[in-house]
């Protein structure tokens, strides 16, 4: 081999190396960005979580405010809270403004289906369906409902539980409800109350639609009320005035957004006081992290 040949063989190899460099070189700065990429998406959604966790919080320490204009109304209006990199908005439920499943008559029941879009039709027979879910006799509500055989009939291996519901997501189970039809009743249902007939104070327009009133217009004459202005609460039809404190058991709905645009929710049912779990206020009853509260 000539002197030349080897010089050109040795530049080859080189070349060759260089290229190979550059290629580990490359293909280590992408891994290294995208495990940079990762991480910060890690504790962006840590972040988000807390700041979340936070506005629920947060949200307990206003809603029990003694002075009336700068409390929080457990009426489900947003509230818009800022916390250093992010941006909260925080809605307050009182539980008594719900209607309770283990305490709601057949009629109740029926209006706040219709309410929410069921025809009238099912909303009867779904109603029928809730009472006798939980209670203990054999026999099928007047307007129709579900018992054992019924459900034996639609190829459930189980029949109507005799027995109080435990949490609103059990009407997933009572023959005939729909994933759609609980997606449009769990905003307004509860197991915490204990309450016959829900609080209008607190009550969304189609509890208080269900309860023979005018929903929207009341809904919207109390959201029009600024705390703040030291103006009376507005009164509902028939002489009730709206309650000034809650019952301090509350759906919570806390959305948090940080400035690069990541979003946590964080939904909650908590009672106020003492808890448990040291170190905390409060005790959960529910606690969803990632989508909104029911």
């Amino acid at each position: 081999m000539t002197r030349r040949s080897s010089r050109g063989a040795a530049l080859l190899l080189v070349l060759w190396l260089m290229v190979l460099l550059i290629a580990l070189v490359g293909a280590f700065s992408l891994t290294a960005r995208t495990e940079g990429m990762q991480g910060r998406a890690l504790v962006d959604g840590v972040q988000a979580e807390q700041i979340a966790r936070a506005g629920v919080e947060y949200a307990l320490t206003k809603v029990t405010q003694p002075d009336p204009r700068q409390q929080w109304r457990p009426d489900g209006r947003a509230y818009k809270w800022n916390y250093e990199s992010a941006d909260v908005e925080i809605r307050i439920v009182d539980e008594d403004g719900k209607v309770d499943l283990n305490h709601a008559d057949p009629p109740l029941l029926t209006g706040l289906f219709e309410a929410v879009g069921i025809e009238r039709g099912r909303a009867e027979k779904l109603a029928g369906a809730v009472v006798d879910w939980r209670d203990a006799d054999p026999l099928t509500q007047p307007s129709g409902g579900a018992e054992d055989p019924d459900y034996a009939a639609a190829g459930l291996p189980y029949g109507a539980k005799d027995a109080d519901f435990e949490s609103s997501a059990e009407l997933l189970q009572v023959l005939g409800f729909t994933a759609d039809d609980y997606k449009r009743v769990a905003p307004y249902v509860t197991v915490f109350s204990g309450r016959g007939r829900p609080e209008p104070a607190f009550a969304g327009a189609p509890v208080l639609t269900a309860m023979g009133m005018d929903g929207k217009a009341i809904v919207q004459q109390r959201d029009a009320w600024d705390p703040s202005s030291g103006q009376p609460r507005p009164g509902v039809p028939g002489g009730e005035s709206l309650q000034a404190f809650g019952s301090g058991t509350y759906s919570i709905e806390s959305t948090a957004r940080l400035r690069g645009g990541r979003i946590a929710t964080l939904g909650a049912v908590v009672r106020a006081g003492g808890s448990a779990i040291p170190g905390m206020a409060y005790t959960p009853l529910r606690w969803e992290e990632g989508v909104p509260s029911p």
